[in-house]
């Protein structure tokens, strides 16, 4: 949970029906707020930092002490988000959504052309002969 997943996988290019590789990365969105203010929404690579972040914006908002940095929890995130949503259930609101992000992988030589081995030389009476 701690790095972002990725994974791999292969699509077709539309325009020449060829498949093109590409890397699926999780991204994390957090989106806090009430109805009366702007909404607090950031991305995150780790699920761990969008908790963490969230914890910290609760805390932020309830007037509580920050946190010591340490390894979040999401089950004691989830419940202090609860309780302060719960506050006032009709105007606050949180979400932390997980997103599998499609990310095209460029392809070096993508038809391999063999390679011709480099000429050697060999010593023939006086003469050098290509080999």
């Amino acid at each position: 949970m701690n790095a972002p997943t990725t994974s791999r996988d292969n699509r077709f290019e539309p325009e020449r029906g060829v498949p093109v590789p590409y890397e699926m990365v999780s991204a994390y969105t957090l989106l806090v707020g009430q109805t009366d203010g702007e909404p607090s929404v950031s991305v995150h690579t780790t699920a761990d930092d969008a908790w963490r972040t969230l914890d910290r914006v609760v805390r932020e908002h309830c007037n509580m002490r920050p946190r010591p940095r340490r390894r979040a929890d999401a089950d004691a995130t989830t419940r202090l988000a609860n309780a302060w949503r719960a506050g006032d259930p009709e105007n606050r609101y949180w979400n932390v959504t997980t997103h599998r992000l499609p990310v095209p992988v460029p392809e070096i030589a993508r038809h391999p052309v063999p390679v011709e081995p480099a000429p050697t030389l060999v010593r023939a009476t006086s003469r050098w002969i290509f080999g």
